[in-house]
């Protein structure tokens, strides 16, 4: 995979065989043995493991979020230049589609960088507690990367060693059995080698390994495991905040309810803002309208991630329940678009906080947070008849949103009312397709979501006279996992596409 060339290009480290007379590497030379050495090596080495992750979440709400039926977009008849984020909402998506390829690219640079830092730092000599805390991160950070690719491409192929040559970058497709093994073990490893206090803003703590051990453990269906996990997070300080508004704010980050999520920030010199708040507003002559930030130029690149009807319609109380207007604001005013007008258009609210530069944010990606701890708790309790036990962690999070206690007494009405709960709580945070699909219900509900879409375009935000294409909603089994980048089996003969592409 060409992702595995990068990592041998890494660092300029240079892993492949030499010949007799060039076994002697050069004193300027960098390799894994002689750059992995300090405890300051390691902490920068850890660092670039990280920063795909923001290249993954950039790509989420994509494949995550706008799969779903949470949001849609509105369709730009004069912009079609991004179709390919349309495609994963419409079912139309192909193998070459660059939002696929590049969680694989990003989540395979995470593997390959951090297995570089774990094949050397158990020989480095510094400190035991930073050196546990760095390989830590590493073992939770792989664990976090082969999590993200099964559950988006099942099998995939395991690597666990830096590439040493060209051919040891190919390999075939792992079971995704064997990769859900690798990743428990990793998380198991990473909870018992982490702090439970972050060592730097956006650092993973034993919570976070616990979390993602809990989480692969509920889609294995394996509720007692899950259980034992997420109890040990409930002992470890979080707590769900009272308001609902505050957990996003980014003078409010590494609050007590924030378990792990991906940093950005404004106003320096490197690249390292969001800007995903402005594609989740409509496309505006000026954006500060709703921003209030200016100078501002006319968007050219929103309109996604807009709230169906069918989201706005999954808030049982829009007045009482506080996560209604913390996450969704409504636009009327003039429309730049062609055949569209703005008349209380829905938005995402929940990112939009004050900012000093036009279209660069400091709003950081949510990944775990407390309250889907509790939701998760609901769940394993429920899946193993507990019934009462669940609705007593549903309520914690009913309670803060200002509803009442739920009414869901049996175990069939309570696992639909958890699955809404996690709708609601998490909306916009890319958990509703992988929840759909996880629960059986990926097909059914997609299909008959895209029914109404195509009978009634113009209430899911198309201009008049315009419509989804007629192969648009085809859902089928086939779609429950992305097909594997064709770039990648083009130069991997080993690599098998997922059935039906």
């Amino acid at each position: 995979m060409k992702i595995k060339l990068i990592a041998i290009a890494f660092l300029s480290i240079v892993l492949s065989s030499c010949s007799d007379f060039l076994d002697v590497v050069p004193e300027t030379s960098l390799t894994a043995d002689n750059f992995y050495q300090s405890q300051q090596d390691f902490e920068q080495a850890v660092g670039g493991v990280y920063a795909p992750l923001q290249g993954l979440y950039n790509q989420d709400w994509v494949l995550n979020e706008m799969r779903s039926d949470n949001t849609y977009f509105i369709y730009n008849i004069a912009q079609r230049g991004y179709k390919q984020q349309e495609d994963a909402a419409t079912f139309t998506l192909e193998t070459n589609n660059g939002n696929t390829s590049g969680k694989w690219t990003n989540d395979y640079l995470i593997i390959a960088r951090a297995n570089l830092m774990l094949k050397t730092i158990d020989a480095a000599t510094f400190d035991a507690t930073a050196k546990n805390n760095l390989k830590g991160q590493a073992l939770f950070l792989r664990a976090f990367a082969y999590f993200d690719l099964v559950k988006n491409f099942g099998g995939v192929p395991l690597f666990l060693d830096p590439a040493t040559s060209y051919q040891t970058t190919f390999k075939g497709r792992s079971e995704a059995s064997d990769i859900y093994k690798q990743i428990i073990a990793d998380a198991d490893a990473a909870s018992k080698l982490l702090p439970t206090k972050a060592s730097a803003p956006g650092r993973a703590t034993s919570g976070v390994a616990l979390t993602l051990l809990a989480d692969a453990y509920i889609n294995q269906k394996s509720w007692p495991e899950a259980e034992a996990a997420l109890k040990t997070v409930t002992t470890l300080g979080y707590s769900l905040l009272p308001n609902y508004a505050d957990i996003y704010k980014p003078t409010n980050k590494a609050n007590s309810e924030i378990i792990f999520d991906v940093q950005y920030a404004e106003g320096t010199s490197q690249a390292i803002f969001n800007s995903l708040p402005y594609l989740f507003i409509p496309v505006l002559p000026d954006p500060s309208v709703i921003t209030g930030v200016k100078p501002a130029t006319q968007q050219t690149n929103g309109g996604f991630n807009i709230p169906t009807p069918e989201m706005l319609r999954a808030y049982e109380d829009t007045l009482k329940d506080q996560r209604f207007s913390a996450s969704i604001g409504f636009y009327t005013g003039t429309s730049p678009l062609i055949g569209v007008t703005y008349n209380r258009i829905p938005y995402i609210k929940k990112y939009i906080h004050p900012h000093s530069v036009y279209n660069q944010t400091a709003d950081n990606g949510p990944i775990y947070r407390y309250a889907e701890v509790l939701l998760m708790l609901a769940e394993v309790a429920n899946e193993q008849g507990k019934t009462s036990d669940a609705a007593g962690f549903l309520n914690q999070v009913r309670t803060r949103a200002g509803l009442g206690a739920t009414k869901a007494n049996s175990q069939t009405d309570m696992r639909t009312a958890i699955l809404n709960e996690r709708r609601v709580e998490l909306a916009f945070e890319n958990k509703r397709w992988r929840d759909l699909v996880r629960s059986g219900l990926a097909v059914q509900v997609m299909s008959a979501f895209g029914a109404r879409v195509k009978a009634n375009p113009q209430a899911y935000y198309y201009p008049a006279g315009s419509a989804p294409v007629a192969n648009a909603f085809n859902v089928t089994e086939r779609d429950l996992l992305y097909p594997i980048p064709v770039g990648e089996i083009v130069i991997n003969s080993d690599l098998k596409q997922n059935p039906g592409y």
